[in-house]
């Protein structure tokens, strides 16, 4: 390779300014033992650095090298622990105290064993970190991060590393602790949001000793999933002018005092031996270290946002979060500054039209023209639609849509106010809205599903769908003539920054567990086969992130609960802007419609038709237990368009199982789905409820 001498003497420039600026780093190996030397996993320094984990493994082994901001940090991390833990000049000859025996690994931290015990002292102004692990630091006024874990000791483990003494004997005073001391919240998502309240988790020792019962106990707590109102706890905070909302104190009690001047005091509490955590959204997460379980925790704050209870109410409060309902406008009358609306988001309850309405609505009673039947797929191929040749194939292959609700949330345009009702109306696929029309002529493929119904079923009439189920209809080719429907006149992309949110912290999970977007389709696979165990914990926020997704969408039509509800009643979710039956129906009517789609243009493509789909999972018959061995092609080898295409983002595909052909026959002839079970398991139908 020949080079001009100007081009040497200019990179020899470079080189030696950048030694003169400091930002040379050290040898990849030395990067190695620096890092391990003070007990950090990648995982955390590409936390602290707001990198990923594969980044981190090709900076220490010399394939790449940061830039911009992430150099100076990354440098600086390493000039500091190269202060700490200097290179050894020579093998050491002196016998390690006890102190230094009592040093340990946990969880990818070095933390002491060897405390000296010291009694406990009144809270003192500012909470002093026991360690404090490298960690970036985004707003100095939350120092330690969005959470804690609390254990029986007083350890609040922080999400960057830290270990804060928090003296704590009751519950009252670990709010004042948590607001004056810990140094824990996060900022606002959007200007004219608010900043998350600190999250503190308790561990079953840390609820005894805070004065909480391990478990919920007796019939009325178990039943309503909160302490009574007398207990204890509930009436010491109380007296000290503390207030719980509506929910009162469960697993994830919210614990305030009104807003005065402007200042926020809140704290959000989770209790994990009350079952705060569910084992369906966070996978194994309860039962992890403290520490870890901070981690976790930690980088689910940071990629969605702190949780605030449920996977299903973060994701209805990251909307909100988000968009905030109100902004801060100029009274041109008086000059002073009030509250205005947002625009582009939901700013104020509305009530549905009567068929987009639950049966239970007030605005539902009396009413007999119908419903929305906008859900999630449930349908099984007629067995005597089976071909010969089918059933001769060897294997039944799973494929399932990455997130299907959150790639169906891009881009779509959703009502922003009230409907409006309008009668033989010309269809507008650009209007969000409910259209009572006739799809009952439409002729399809037997062998597909149709892509009107949730069960698959051809329509026998006039029914209400959403405006993307009509739209697919035209896009077929086919007439409509709608009878009547509500639609909405104030239109907007809502959930854009949900989706765009929500589909980063998932990309870059899954890439930090080893499934990155550059990877061939047969290494793909592979990655997807051993990404759960390469860190179980990452692994759990992955699972939280899609639980999130769902969960988001269910919320958006919360229906009444308690036994003591009677249809006609309202019901306190009405009373949020965020109860939209109108817009979980449009994303799951996208979704049906996504699925239908890549299900009609692999059977154009290579005359493959589906054995049976469940929501976002679709069963093949294939010659091979991979689905390469099926997936139509083009010539020059990619992928069909239009049909199934493999990867890690959203709307994309991956295997769900792999069984035999004679397996899925045989279930299909006793009536049952065998996408419910290609996993290995009874598949939780989860269509955002």
């Amino acid at each position: 390779m020949n080079h001009q001498p100007e081009e040497l003497f200019s990179a020899i420039d470079s080189l030696l300014a950048a030694v003169d600026e400091g930002t040379v780093l050290p040898a990849p190996p030395e990067r190695v033992r620096l890092r391990e030397a003070a007990g950090l996993t990648q995982a955390a320094v590409a936390q602290a650095l707001g990198a990923r984990v594969h980044s981190v493994q090709a900076w220490e082994a010399g394939r790449a090298e940061p830039r911009a901001e992430r150099l100076e940090a990354y440098r600086r991390l390493l000039d500091g622990l190269a202060q700490r833990y200097p290179a050894p000049t020579a093998p050491p000859t002196s016998t390690p105290t006890n102190a230094d025996a009592g040093a340990r690994r946990e969880n990818g931290t070095a933390i002491s064993t060897a405390r000296t015990p010291t009694p406990r002292r009144p809270a003192a102004k500012k909470a002093t970190p026991k360690r404090l692990a490298p960690a970036a630091v985004a707003d100095p006024r939350f120092p330690h991060g969005p959470l804690a874990v609390l254990d029986g000791e007083g350890n609040a483990y922080c999400a960057g590393g830290v270990v804060l003494d928090c003296p704590a004997k009751t519950i009252s005073q670990l709010v004042d602790w948590t607001l004056t001391e810990s140094g824990l919240g996060a900022p606002r998502l959007h200007r004219h949001g608010k900043d998350a309240d600190p999250l503190i988790v308790l561990t079953a020792s840390a609820a005894v000793r805070l004065g909480l019962p391990e478990r919920l106990e007796g019939p009325e707590a178990r039943r309503s999933l909160r302490l009574p109102e007398d207990h204890p706890v509930v009436k010491q905070l109380t007296r000290a002018q503390w207030k719980l909302t509506r929910r009162g104190f469960g697993p994830w009690p919210r614990i305030y005092r009104p807003a005065t001047a402007g200042r926020r005091q809140c704290v959000q509490l989770a209790v994990l031996s009350w079952d705060a955590l569910d084992a369906r959204a966070w996978p194994g997460a309860d039962q992890l270290p403290p520490a870890e379980l901070a981690r976790v925790l930690g980088a689910y704050a940071t990629r969605v946002l702190t949780p605030r209870g449920s996977t299903a109410v973060s994701g209805l409060e990251l909307m909100t979060a988000l968009r905030p309902p109100t902004r801060p406008v100029k009274d041109d009358a008086t000059g002073a500054w009030v509250s205005g609306t947002n625009p582009g988001a939901l700013t104020a309850p509305v009530d549905p039209a009567p068929p987009e309405a639950t049966t239970e609505h007030p605005v539902a009673q009396g009413w007999e023209g119908g419903f929305l039947d906008e859900e999630a797929y449930q349908w099984v191929r007629d067995v005597a639609l089976l071909s010969d040749e089918e059933c001769l194939l060897p294997h039944a292959v799973g494929l399932d849509i990455n997130t299907a609700f959150l790639a169906a949330a891009a881009r779509l345009s959703v009502g922003l106010g009230e409907p409006v009702h309008v009668d033989r109306p010309v269809f507008d696929k650009k209007a969000p809205g409910s259209w009572l029309v006739d799809l009952s002529h439409i002729e399809l493929d037997p062998r597909l599903p149709s892509p009107f119904t949730p069960s698959g079923r051809r329509p026998d009439g006039p029914a209400w769908y959403a405006t993307p189920t009509v739209a697919y209809a035209v896009e077929l080719g086919y007439d409509v003539a709608p009878i009547e429907a509500y639609i909405r006149t104030e239109t907007g992309p809502y959930l854009d920054p949900w989706h765009d949110r929500l589909k980063t912290a998932y990309v870059d999970t899954l890439a930090d567990l080893g499934v990155t977007g550059d990877l061939d389709e047969p290494a793909f696979l592979a990655a997807m086969e051993q990404h759960k165990s390469l860190d179980p914990g990452l692994a759990a926020v992955l699972a939280a992130i899609k639980s999130t997704v769902k969960g988001g969408i269910g919320k958006l039509r919360e229906r009444p609960q308690g036994r003591h509800y009677r249809d006609g009643e309202r019901w306190p979710a009405l009373e949020r802007p965020t109860w939209r039956p109108d817009i979980r129906a449009a994303v799951i009517s996208k979704a049906r419609v996504n699925m239908h789609r890549k299900m009609r243009k692999t059977a154009e493509a290579s005359g493959l038709y589906p054995l049976a789909v469940l929501s976002d999972c679709v069963v093949y018959p294939s010659p091979g237990p991979s689905p390469l061995d099926f997936l139509p092609r083009t010539p020059d080898g990619k992928p069909y368009p239009g049909s199934f295409r493999l990867g890690p983002t959203p709307g994309l595909a991956k295997v769900e199982g792999v069984q035999t052909m004679a397996w899925a026959v045989d279930l299909m002839e006793q009536q049952y789905n065998p996408a419910r079970h290609i996993k290995g398991g009874d598949a939780v139908l989860d269509e955002g409820e």
